[in-house]
C-alpha cells in the first residue's frame, strides 16, 4: 500500500525463519577473504540465513496467526484522567429474586435484625447493672435504717435513697431485685447495713430478714405487775398488755426482739418459757419433796427467790423450808409478810413492823401453816431448780450473817447465837453499845412454840438481814 506522498513507505522488517533459528545445530561460518576484500555481500552459507535474502517474511498487518491482531487489542487509546478512572464496563443490578421479596422474609429479617439489637442493648445493660449493683455504697459507717410495714419496691429505694445507704439511681435497685428474684421477699424491719454496702449487700439484707436485734432483761424476783411496767416502759416494744398475768407464771430471764415486737408476744414468749421450764424441772425432782403439784414448786421457788440473791445459798434455803414443810413447822418467810400487804408492787416503802407480822394475810407465813396460796414472785430457772433439788440438810434456821449472806442453824439454840452475832454486828456499825435486852434468852422455847428474833427487811422485800423460823 503506497504511503502518503512526499515520504518513501518504510519496508515491513523481515522476521526471522522460526525452524532455523530453533535447530541448535546449525551454526554460522566467517565470511572468506575475497568477499571482504571484494566488498560484495558474503556468500551465503548453508547454515546460517541473512535477513532479507531469499523470501521476504509477510507485514505484521499481513501475518496469518493474529499477532497483529492481539496487539492492537492491547493497545492502549489515550484518554482523560477523569474517563481513566471510570470503569469500562458497569454491570447492571440483578434483581432480587420472588423468594427475597416475599413479605414473610423481609418481616423474619426484620424480628431477627432486632432481636440481636435487643440482646446487644440488653447484655451492655446486664453488664452496667452488675457493676453498679457491686459497687462499694456510699456509706462511711455503719447505719440503722427501719423499712415500715406494706413498703413497696419504690417506696424502699427512696428511702435508702433518702438515709444515704444507696447512691444510684431507683431504677437500679428495682433491676437488682427483680435480677436477684427478690419480690416478694422484701421484709419490713429494722436493718444494720454496713459500712460500704453495695446495693447487692443491701437487698441480701432485706431478703434474708436481717434485722437488728434488741434485748430486755427481766431481773429474778420481780411481780407480773412489775414485770408489766418494765415492758410498758419499752419503746422498741409495740402495743399494750390486755391482763397482767398470773403471778409467777413468767419466767425472768434476757429475750431478744426486732423493733415492733409486740408486748403480748414478749408476754407470750416468757409463758411458755416458764411453762416449758417447769414442766422439765419438775420430771426430774427430787422424790423426797413434799410437794404435790408443779404450782406448789413454783410457790416455794418464789420465796426462795425473795430471801436471797446469793446463787450458792439457794439451795440451803431450799433445804430450810422443805426441811419445816416435813414437820409442819409454820416458814415464817418475811417476803410472804409484804406480798400479803401490797401483793403486786412488790414493795412496801419501809420496814417490817410487828403489827405487819400479826396482821392475818392469806399470804402471812407467821401466821398460816405451809405454803401460801400463790407464788409471791416470779422466780428464776436457778430458784426453780432449788426447789426441785435442795440441799440434804437438817437446816431448820437461817438469819443475815452481816455480810450480805446467812448463817444457818440446825437448833434453835444455834440460831439465837447467830442472832446474837448479827445484832453485835449491827451496833458495832452504828457505834452503839449492845443492849442488854437484845441478848438471846439462855434457853430457847421448842421450834413451834416460839421464832426466834426477826431481823429488819428492806423496803423491796429482799433480806438486810433475815431468818426463817
Amino acid at each position: 500500500m503506497p504511503g502518503p506522498p512526499g515520504r518513501a513507505a518504510a519496508p515491513d522488517l523481515p522476521m526471522p525463519d522460526r525452524s532455523r533459528l530453533a535447530n541448535p545445530a546449525t551454526t554460522s561460518a566467517p565470511p572468506t577473504a575475497s568477499a571482504a576484500a571484494s566488498g560484495g555481500p558474503p556468500p551465503a552459507s548453508p547454515g546460517r540465513v541473512l535477513l532479507g535474502a531469499g523470501e521476504p517474511e509477510p507485514p505484521i498487518s499481513g501475518r496469518p496467526d493474529g499477532f497483529a491482531t492481539s496487539l492492537e487489542s492491547k493497545r492502549i487509546t489515550p484518554r482523560s484522567p477523569r474517563a481513566a478512572l471510570e470503569p469500562d464496563h458497569v454491570p447492571l443490578p440483578t434483581r432480587p429474586s420472588r423468594r427475597a421479596r416475599n413479605p414473610l422474609v423481609i418481616i423474619g429479617n426484620a424480628i431477627f435484625t432486632a432481636l440481636v439489637l435487643i440482646l446487644i442493648i440488653v447484655g451492655g445493660a446486664i453488664m452496667v447493672g452488675k457493676g453498679r449493683l457491686e459497687a462499694a455504697g456510699p456509706l462511711q459507717e455503719d447505719k440503722i435504717v427501719s423499712i415500715p410495714p406494706r413498703s413497696g419496691i419504690m417506696d424502699i429505694a427512696e428511702l435508702l435513697t433518702r438515709e444515704g445507704v444507696i447512691d444510684v439511681h431507683r431504677l437500679v435497685f428495682v433491676g437488682g431485685v427483680f435480677a436477684l428474684k427478690a419480690r416478694s421477699d422484701l421484709k419490713a424491719g429494722e436493718y444494720l447495713f454496713p459500712k460500704q454496702a453495695s446495693v447487692r449487700d443491701v437487698i441480701e439484707t432485706i431478703v434474708e430478714g436481717k434485722v437488728v436485734q434488741h434485748q430486755i432483761t427481766i431481773p429474778e424476783g420481780l411481780t407480773s405487775e412489775q414485770i408489766v411496767a418494765r415492758l410498758l416502759e419499752n419503746d422498741l416494744l409495740s402495743g399494750n398488755i390486755k391482763d397482767v398475768p398470773r403471778e409467777g407464771s413468767l419466767l425472768p430471764d434476757g429475750y431478744h426482739f426486732n423493733r415492733g415486737f409486740t408486748r403480748e408476744q414478749m408476754i407470750q414468749r416468757m409463758r411458755q418459757a416458764q411453762d416449758r421450764l417447769v414442766r422439765e424441772v419438775w420430771e426430774r425432782r427430787n422424790p423426797d419433796l413434799p410437794l404435790k403439784t408443779p404450782d406448789q414448786l413454783i410457790v416455794l421457788a418464789s420465796i426462795i427467790e425473795k430471801e436471797t440473791s446469793k446463787p450458792e445459798e439457794r439451795t440451803r434455803i431450799a433445804a430450810v423450808l422443805t426441811n419445816r414443810l416435813k414437820q409442819k413447822m409454820k416458814l415464817q418467810s418475811d417476803p410472804t409478810i409484804i406480798y400479803g400487804l401490797v401483793f403486786g408492787k412488790g414493795t412496801l416503802g419501809r420496814p417490817l413492823t410487828k403489827s405487819d407480822i400479826a396482821q392475818p394475810t392469806p399470804y402471812n407465813t407467821y401466821v398460816i401453816d405451809g405454803l401460801p396460796p400463790g407464788p409471791i414472785a416470779n422466780p428464776g430457772r436457778a430458784s426453780i431448780e432449788a426447789a426441785a433439788n435442795p440441799a440434804r440438810t437438817k437446816e431448820l434456821y437461817f438469819v443475815a450473817d452481816g455480810t450480805g449472806g446467812h448463817a444457818f442453824a440446825e437448833t434453835y439454840d444455834q440460831h439465837l447465837k447467830n442472832v446474837a452475832r448479827l445484832r453485835a454486828i449491827e451496833h458495832e456499825l452504828k457505834g452503839e453499845a449492845p443492849a442488854s435486852e437484845a441478848q438471846p434468852p439462855t434457853s430457847a422455847p421448842p421450834p413451834r412454840a416460839a421464832p426466834a428474833q426477826r431481823s429488819k427487811r428492806s423496803a423491796s422485800g429482799s433480806r438486810e438481814g433475815g431468818a426463817a423460823q
